[in-house]
């Protein structure tokens, strides 16, 4: 199987398994607990269908949209997600090329293998920062000091991750970082040698936007988990929120909303956005999927806050019916990381490539000439 033969996420997802250690293939593909709100996640697209209008004149269809202050060419966009060197070398500097190429917007995460500076300087697109608030605050307000000075155009606080959620299948598969052989990973890595000499020929595993990960030059081995246990603060609350908006002073959204009654209070300590989301399915099981929880979010606030829904995108229609919803955007993580680890910025490009046209088509379809004209009359839900 090659990229040329991937015409949808799930051909990217059987490639990335083929080409990654189980350890990595799970940290991607996986969820917490029993998985539930993982499976849900994209699931709940189906409980409902597109409406097709017909003769309609969909010679010309513009799916720019604007969001988090800035008009990106289509209403899709990469999600921050951590540790890309983990999937392929080229990791961050992969991805933010692929999102430039595509004019939307790349999302980094504080837990990159690549520094701010660094993705600063090498694309022109729009760029978001994902922040946590930090034990340490001076690193908190330092990371959104380098983001400004490095020209980033929007920052999101995630919300839900004060403790890592039970991931079983990283406990099952001795998933670190930096990766490390143990018994239960030592011959998945013997048995996909192209990806370790890769990772063992290229730059070496850092985390340059996290100084007290490296001691004496070296660093630290342990897992995300412990990590986020160890040094997120889980007195984190809504006065914070408001601090890092202010301290910003510009595009801020929230990262991690189910709730009609928290995205009400986004709205009143300044954010711009909110992301509904629930991290991929990755902490609290048995919670919402982004998409039960849009429309009413959005008759809640979508007048007053730019609403962005992450999680669960697989297709194009999935797309559109976020948008039919009143979503400003989508973003999407597991999607272009299967894709990143298939191929690098090439597997990247596709797979924005194939979700493009899978839009463009749909909106053709539904005789749709723009994002605006996606309302709610253009879904009928099931009746259960």
């Amino acid at each position: 199987m090659s990229l040329a033969r991937c015409f949808n996420v799930d051909d990217f997802r059987k490639l990335a398994k083929k080409r990654l250690p189980s350890p990595i293939f799970n940290y991607i593909d996986g969820g917490a607990d029993d998985e539930v709100t993982l499976k849900r996640n994209t699931s709940a697209f189906d409980d409902c269908n597109l409406v097709p209008n017909v003769l309609r004149d969909v010679s010309s269809v513009d799916m720019s949209t604007t969001v988090l202050g800035q008009k990106i060419n289509m209403p899709l966009f990469l999600a921050p997600t951590a540790m890309h060197r983990l999937y392929h070398h080229d990791g961050e500097k992969a991805t933010s090329r692929a999102a430039e190429k595509f004019g939307t917007f790349f999302g980094m995460s504080t837990i990159a293998t690549t520094s701010i500076e660094e993705v600063g300087n090498l694309t022109s697109g729009p760029k978001l920062f994902q922040l946590y608030i930090h034990k340490d605050r001076g690193l908190t307000d330092n990371l959104v000091e380098r983001c400004q000075r490095a020209n980033f155009k929007a920052l999101c606080l995630t919300v839900d991750t004060i403790v890592a959620g039970n991931r079983e299948r990283d406990h099952r598969t001795g998933f670190t970082t930096p990766p490390k052989l143990t018994l239960a990973s030592l011959i998945s890595f013997a048995l996909h040698p192209e990806w370790t000499i890769n990772y063992l020929m290229h730059e070496r595993f850092k985390l340059p936007n996290l100084p007290h990960t490296e001691k004496g030059g070296q660093s630290i081995e342990t897992s995300v988990i412990n990590y986020i246990n160890s040094q997120f603060d889980p007195t984190m609350n809504w006065k914070d929120a408001e601090y890092v908006a202010k301290k910003w002073k510009g595009a801020f959204a929230l990262k991690g909303i189910t709730s009609v009654a928290d995205a009400k209070k986004a709205v009143d300590i300044g954010a711009t956005a909110i992301m509904i989301s629930n991290h991929g399915g990755r902490q609290l099981d048995a919670s919402m999927s982004p998409f039960d929880v849009l429309a009413d979010i959005v008759d809640a606030v979508g007048d007053k806050i730019d609403v962005i829904l992450d999680g669960g995108v697989r297709r194009g229609t999935h797309v559109l019916k976020a948008l039919a919803l009143g979503a400003k955007a989508c973003s999407f993580g597991k999607a272009y990381l299967y894709a990143l680890s298939a191929g690098g910025q090439a597997g990247v490009e596709a797979v924005l490539k194939i979700m493009h046209d899978e839009i463009k088509r749909g909106m053709t379809l539904m005789g749709c000439r723009n994002i605006k004209e996606l309302t709610k009359d253009s879904l009928i839900f099931r009746k259960r």
